[in-house]
C-alpha cells in the first residue's frame, strides 16, 4: 500500500511518499514559500539526489497539484499514476479537545476541526486547503488526520489547566494542550521496543528539541504533562520562542514599546529565544561557533536553554515520582552533544549518568548514551513523524 503523508504550514508543503508493505520512503519533498515569487519545491530523485525546481505556486491547492505533477510526470517521477496512492495522512496541528486520537477525515471532522482555528490560526486552516486540495484532485482516496494535540489529551486536568477564571476555560477553551504529540508518542513507544521492554510500568521523559522544543512525562505509555500550553510558546527556550515568561513582563513590554497584540507576538514567537538572547542566532550550531568566537551572549543563550531543558526534567521526574529513561530527539537533540550534557549534568541525584565518551560520538541514532551503572537509561531516538502519521493512517484505512 502506498501512502502520501503531507504536512502544510502557513507558506510551506512538505511531504513523503511511503510503500507501507516495508514502510519505507519512496521519495520526499517540500515546497517552501507559498504565496511568494520565489516559491520553489526540493524533492529527492531515485538515485537519492536533491532537486531544486523553482515554480510560482499562489496558494495550497496549486501546491498539491504541483507535487502530484513531480510524483508522476518527467524525469523524477516515482509513480505511474496517481491511482497508485491509497490514502494520504495529513499532520493536523490543532485539534483541541475535540481529537484524542488519529482519525479518518470527512465534512463532520473538518468542520469540528475548524472550529479550533482560533487556536492555531496561521496552522489549521494550511491543514485544511490541504484536505480540499487532495480531495479536489483524488476524490475518491481516504484521508486521515493525524493531531499534534492528541497525544496529550490524556494529561490530568489538574496538569492542563491555567489558574485563571473557570469560565474562560469552559468558554474558550484556554488550557494547556501542548504539541509535537506525534514525535512524543512515537519516541516514547520506540524507546520501548528498542531497550526490549513494555511502556507499562515505566517512566519515561521525551526531551524534542530543536528549534521548535518541548518536553513530555509519559506514564505507563501515556503523557502525564507536556511544557508546551495553548500555543507552542510555553516552556523551552527555543530558536525564536521565549518560552516561559511572567504575563506581567508581557503587558510591561506592550506599554513600555506602544505594541499590539499582533506585535507582541511577533517579538515573543519570531525575535526571542536564542536569537533574541545571543544577538541574531537562532541554529544551535551557530551558537556553538559564536561561543567559539568570543560572544559572551552566546554563550549565555546556551546555558539559559539547557538550564530550562534540565529543570523541566527535574520537575517531571517530580510528577511522575521518578523516572526511568530520558531520550533526546530533535533536530538538536539529537545530533548536539552539548545539548545532551548541558541538560543532565547535575542530574547524579536522580541516578544520571551520561558516558561522554558515548554522548560526544552519538549523532542521529538510535544509543545508549548514560553509563552501565546509571540507574536512569539515558538515550537518543531519532524522531520519524511521518512514519507515525503513514502507519495511523494505514490502520485506519485498512479497517474501511
Amino acid at each position: 500500500m502506498k501512502i502520501l503523508v503531507l504536512n502544510c504550514g502557513s507558506s510551506s508543503i512538505k511531504y513523503a511518499l511511503y510503500n507501507m508493505d516495508d514502510q519505507s520512503v519512496i521519495t520526499s519533498g517540500g515546497i517552501e514559500k507559498i504565496g511568494l515569487p520565489d516559491s520553489f519545491i526540493k524533492l529527492k530523485t531515485k538515485d537519492g539526489n536533491k532537486v531544486k525546481i523553482d515554480r510560482e505556486i499562489p496558494e495550497h491547492t496549486a501546491g498539491v497539484q504541483f507535487i502530484f505533477e513531480c510524483l508522476t510526470e518527467g524525469e523524477n517521477a516515482v509513480i505511474s499514476s496517481l491511482n497508485e496512492i491509497n490514502a494520504v495522512g495529513h499532520r493536523m496541528v490543532h485539534g483541541g479537545e475535540k481529537f484524542n486520537q488519529s482519525v479518518l477525515l470527512n465534512d463532520k471532522v473538518m468542520e469540528e476541526f475548524a472550529q479550533c482555528n482560533d487556536l492555531a490560526p496561521l496552522h489549521n486552516p494550511a491543514n485544511i486547503k490541504g484536505v480540499n486540495a487532495v480531495k479536489a484532485c483524488l476524490p475518491d482516496v481516504p484521508q486521515v488526520g493525524v493531531f499534534d494535540t492528541a497525544f496529550h489529551q490524556t494529561m490530568p486536568d489538574y496538569a492542563f489547566m491555567y489558574a485563571l477564571p473557570y469560565d474562560l476555560y469552559k468558554k474558550y477553551g484556554v488550557r494547556r494542550y501542548g504539541f509535537h504529540g506525534t514525535s512524543h508518542r512515537y519516541v516514547s513507544q520506540r524507546v520501548c521496543e528498542f531497550l526490549g521492554c513494555k511502556p507499562e510500568g515505566k517512566k519515561i521523559i521525551t526531551c524534542h528539541i530543536g528549534n521548535g522544543a518541548s518536553i513530555a512525562a509519559v506514564k505507563d505509555g501515556k503523557c502525564v504533562d507536556t511544557s508546551m500550553g495553548l500555543t507552542p510558546l510555553e516552556g523551552l527556550i527555543m530558536g525564536t520562542r521565549s518560552g516561559d515568561i511572567d504575563a506581567g513582563a508581557v503587558t510591561f513590554l506592550m506599554d513600555k514599546l506602544n505594541l499590539n497584540t499582533t506585535e507582541v507576538s511577533n517579538l515573543l514567537n519570531k525575535k526571542s529565544g536564542l536569537q533574541g538572547v545571543s544577538g541574531g542566532y537562532s541554529d544551535f550550531r551557530d551558537i556553538l561557533a559564536q561561543i567559539e568566537s568570543g560572544n559572551d551572549q552566546a554563550r549565555l543563550a546556551k546555558e539559559m536553554y539547557t538550564y530550562r531543558i534540565k529543570k523541566y526534567i527535574g520537575e517531571y521526574a517530580a510528577a511522575m515520582g521518578g523516572v526511568d529513561i530520558i531520550l533526546f530527539t530533535g533536530g538538536a537533540g539529537e545530533n548536539q552533544w552539548e545539548v545532551r550534557e548541558g541538560a543532565t549534568n547535575g542530574l547524579e541525584f536522580l541516578g544520571v549518568k551520561v558516558d561522554e565518551e558515548k554522548n560526544h560520538s552519538c549523532r542521529a541514532t538510535e544509543k545508549i548514551i548514560s553509563s552501565d551503572d546509571s540507574k536512569v537509561t539515558v538515550c537518543v531516538i531519532p524522531t520519524d513523524e511521518e512514519l507515525m502519521i503513514a502507519t495511523d493512517t494505514l490502520n485506519i484505512v485498512s479497517k474501511l
